[in-house]
């Protein structure tokens, strides 16, 4: 994998740049559709590549190895094969999901036994075979085994979890060393800054994580529940620290505001489920605010979705169609409304990258971010 920083913005910290690997180019700063269970949910492959256009998308470690499971996978010739994309993928390591089942699981310096939520089997993550499970799942960036601490964090409980993870980091690389890549494409690694909302430990954990050396870094425990400030505080001392010439991963952010914010801090890629899962409860994001789409006012209104017409559905289909489409709990409705978000999304970030390249990204960004904090 390659990184070339092509551009910096000069009154943030925003930066555009160009990630190269064996799956072709990733303009930055970018946006990646979840695509969980090898499938961003509701929308065909060829929409996604011919009308959404991201450059990568994400798949997530926990749910592909219960589900097709990892030999399905291998037979098919790894995840691009199965599911027919020949562009970017990255995978999660399964540390978020591993958090989100609190219930369900027991954390050790091993690694984590948990209950799998299909039919309650137990399982063990460890960071080696967590690194075997990504490689036979075959993304062409793949992560870190972690520990996502939640929100609030007792201090104590979070630098405990942070050098765990640091620890689990030294198992994870040395593992990658002796297994071999899959499928004829190589994979670039990425270790992830944990810390909770600590400065000292985010500090901490940065400078751990940038003497690592890997080829990308990652700031994972953040849009866990934190305010929007907290967030963008410890980005920000993050992002001073983690080397200028990798790409940097804000893992699971967020909304079109957080996205532009963190960009002005000098974060490059993101991924979030809120355009796809707002967009299956009628909640539409545009470039001046956010739509309800199950609100009554919409149901004669036969305006275009989106007069800016990023998709082909934002013209092609009215307000009061869309509407009503929701109201019958027609899943042609939650398509629509997926494809116009992700479209957004695309949009967004490939517009702040203009702005970026053109210098004025700062100015532009405060006037989006005023405008999209709306409802509509």
């Amino acid at each position: 994998m390659q990184f070339d920083l092509l551009s910096k913005d000069p009154q943030s910290k925003a930066r555009a740049g160009k990630i190269t690997t064996d799956h072709g180019v990733i303009e930055t700063p970018i946006f990646m559709p979840v695509g969980t269970v090898a499938t961003v949910k509701g929308v065909h492959q060829r929409e996604l590549k011919n009308d959404i256009n991201p450059d990568i998308i994400l798949g997530n470690t926990y749910h592909l190895y219960l589900r097709p499971k990892t030999t399905i996978l291998e037979k098919a010739g790894g995840l691009h094969k199965f599911m027919n994309w020949d562009r970017n993928i990255l995978t999660d390591s399964g540390g978020y999901q591993v958090y989100s089942l609190s219930a369900n699981r027991k954390i050790k310096e091993e690694g984590v036994k948990f209950k799998s939520h299909i039919d309650g089997s137990y399982h063990v993550f460890t960071p080696e075979n967590v690194m075997e499970i990504q490689r036979t799942i075959g993304a062409d960036i793949i992560m870190a085994f972690d520990e996502c601490t939640p929100y609030p964090c007792d201090y104590n409980y979070a630098k405990r979890s942070m050098h765990m993870t640091h620890r689990w980091l030294d198992r994870c690389m040395q593992h990658l060393e002796k297994i071999p890549v899959k499928y004829g494409y190589d994979q670039a690694f990425f270790p992830i800054v944990q810390g909770s909302t600590y400065k000292d430990l985010r500090k901490q954990s940065a400078e751990y994580i940038a003497n690592a050396g890997a080829v990308g870094n990652a700031i994972g425990g953040l849009s866990v529940g934190e305010p929007a400030e907290e967030m963008y505080a410890m980005t920000e001392v993050v992002t001073d620290i983690l080397p200028e010439d990798k790409p940097r991963y804000l893992m699971g952010v967020g909304t079109p505001i957080n996205i532009l914010e963190n960009i002005a801090l000098g974060v490059d890629m993101f991924d979030c489920v809120m355009p796809t899962r707002n967009a299956r409860n009628g909640m539409l994001f545009t470039a001046h605010g956010t739509i309800n789409m199950k609100n009554k006012k919409w149901e004669d209104d036969f305006s275009p979705i989106d007069e800016m017409g990023i998709t082909f559905v934002d013209t092609e289909y009215s307000k009061a169609y869309l509407k009503h489409l929701f109201s019958v709990n027609e899943l042609l409705g939650k398509q629509i409304a997926t494809i116009h978000n992700l479209g957004f999304y695309m949009w967004l970030v490939r517009e702040a990258r203009k702005h970026i390249l053109a210098g004025d990204f700062y100015s532009w960004k405060n006037m989006m971010v005023k405008q999209m904090d709306k409802r509509l």
